[in-house]
């Protein structure tokens, strides 16, 4: 999954990936609870992220970027 999001150095980034994490989690398993077999431990997540920082790239290189992954 590939979440691509603007913030202003006063939010951690990091807070925001655990809280979005937690937040999805609740809704899928609210919106979707048969994928409860499908969980181990019922953890939706890993505990692990990847979080990025872009510089001076544009957005549309990003966005690029994140459609193509996956992809030869």
């Amino acid at each position: 999954v590939h979440v691509l999001f603007k913030c202003t150095p006063q939010i951690a980034p990091a807070k925001f990936i655990n809280a979005y994490k937690s937040v999805s989690s609740r809704l899928v398993k609210k919106n979707y609870p048969e994928i409860r077999q499908y969980l181990w431990k019922e953890a939706f997540w890993t505990k692990s992220y990847c979080l990025i920082s872009t510089g001076g790239v544009s957005i549309d290189v990003i966005k690029q970027y994140i459609e193509r992954q996956g992809q030869k």
